[in-house]
């Protein structure tokens, strides 16, 4: 910054999901919100010493939601539906906030269904809190 003004990395445990009729929010992790746009290779007929390359089919990867168990169930509904032949996609958001709670950084994926469930792993020798997890497909993903 050209004011000399310190600006501190932001917090990654502050997140929440924002999505079409559901209401969960408060993560303990969320990854995956990337994408891959990986090189295409071909060689021409007379150039026997250089391969070209050419941008390729961009892929999103999945994002995958944990969180501490609670008594909601939309999530699991909105997966359970699916597993029953009705796929709801929606749009979203992921959004990481400061220490005060205020917006900091956004990411709006796309045409999102649930592909993936996953319930907690329960032991009564433990005292971890039980961590739901959900993997979401999507078509596309941005930062704004």
């Amino acid at each position: 910054m050209s004011n000399g003004q310190r600006v501190d990395p932001l917090p990654d445990f502050n997140c929440v999901l924002e999505i079409q009729g559901i209401t969960q929010a408060g993560f303990s992790e969320c990854t995956g919100m990337g994408s891959n746009n990986g090189p295409v290779e071909y060689r021409e007929g007379t150039d026997r010493a250089t391969v070209r390359k050419l941008p390729g089919l961009t892929k999103f990867s999945n994002i995958v939601l944990k969180w501490g168990m609670t008594d909601s169930i939309e999530l699991f509904t909105w997966y359970d539906d699916v597993t029953k032949g009705s796929i709801q996609r929606r749009n979203g958001s992921i959004v990481i906030r400061d220490r005060d709670g205020s917006e900091k950084g956004r990411w709006n994926f796309v045409q999102g269904w649930p592909t993936k469930y996953e319930a907690p792993a329960l032991n009564a020798k433990g005292t971890d809190v039980a961590i739901e997890t959900l993997e979401i497909a999507h078509e596309g993903i941005e930062r704004v």
